[in-house]
């Protein structure tokens, strides 16, 4: 940068200080909680002892991810991570992508908000009053899911006592949580759509189906591929709390994910080093998989992050 730019963006800077206050928050917030912490990343690579800190801790180099790999429980936790974060790539996501087009193309206003507003409030439940209305559901005894199926002469399930049920319970327990408040982006995009379009459509015979298909899938798919590469980007991070309200010695041959296992290895057996370098892995593995995805989309000519 020359000095004649460097003095025109000083003055621009000037001249709208007000806007880089707004944004000094922000800006805060994430030096602060986000790549402040990052100092702390090297105790992945140390044998650390809290009493000598993080300088005086000895260098071990790899030795904590050697350890990782080695561990006999690589192969389940990997497998359900991934297991849970597919399901939910497949299941989960394409959700409110149609519950939004769904509801697109309702006519009557009154209705069509009693539905967001019926879809948006489960997100505003708390997680651990989510797991405790799916326990209540799905309890062999008493849960209303097993008394339906005892209607049907079926005898009753042990939902979250199971790991073959497990991660389908998760998926479907965060579908109903989450899918009302994930239809907002693309409700948003749909209201872009140009209503002549629909217009010209209909006096061409065009069924909704048809309208649905070539021209709001079209007009939302920028912003599904966005959506997509971010979801890419947390691929290996299912998430801690809901899996580990949801975990139990019944089911965590199917439960034991990255985050819990961290967990349990840093903060429940004070091994910090090793939890740092399982922690380390899993944000390389995420960001990895989300600089291939959006390449990709890039490639393809596709809407890209960047």
């Amino acid at each position: 940068m020359s000095k004649i730019e460097l003095t025109k963006t000083i003055k621009k800077i000037i001249r709208n200080y007000d806007l880089y206050l707004l944004l000094l928050p922000t800006l805060a917030y994430f030096i602060v909680f986000h790549y402040v912490p990052m100092y702390g990343l090297q105790i992945a690579f140390k044998n650390f002892n809290p009493v000598k800190g993080i300088l005086g801790s000895p260098w071990v180099g790899f030795d904590n991810f050697e350890r990782f790999f080695e561990s006999y429980q690589l192969g389940t936790i990997i497998r359900n991570t991934l297991g849970i974060s597919i399901y939910e790539l497949f299941v989960a996501f394409p959700a409110p992508i149609i519950l939004a087009l769904m509801i697109n193309q309702l006519t009557n206003e009154r209705f069509k908000r009693f539905v967001q507003t019926v879809t948006y409030a489960p997100h505003f439940i708390s997680t651990v009053v989510v797991v405790g209305i799916v326990y209540l559901l799905l309890s062999p005894q008493t849960g209303a899911v097993n008394n339906l199926l005892g209607l049907f002469r079926i005898d009753p399930v042990f939902f979250m006592g199971s790991a073959d049920w497990f991660k389908t319970v998760f998926v479907f327990s965060g579908i109903w949580q989450n899918i009302g408040w994930g239809t907002i982006i693309y409700l948003a995009s749909l209201t872009g759509v140009n209503p002549e379009f629909h217009e010209a459509a209909v006096v061409d015979g065009a069924t909704k189906l048809q309208r649905v298909m070539f021209i709001d899938i079209p007009a939302i798919m920028p912003t599904v591929i966005i959506m997509l590469i971010m979801n890419m980007g947390h691929m290996m991070s299912v998430g801690f709390e809901k899996v580990y309200l949801m975990q139990n010695q019944l089911n965590v041959d199917s439960s034991e994910t990255i985050q819990t296992y961290v967990y349990k290895a840093g903060l429940v057996q004070a091994q910090y080093s090793y939890a740092s370098a399982i922690g380390l892995f899993n944000t390389v593995i995420n960001f990895i998989l989300l600089i291939t995805v959006n390449k990709i989309a890039k490639s393809l000519k596709q809407t890209s992050l960047w």
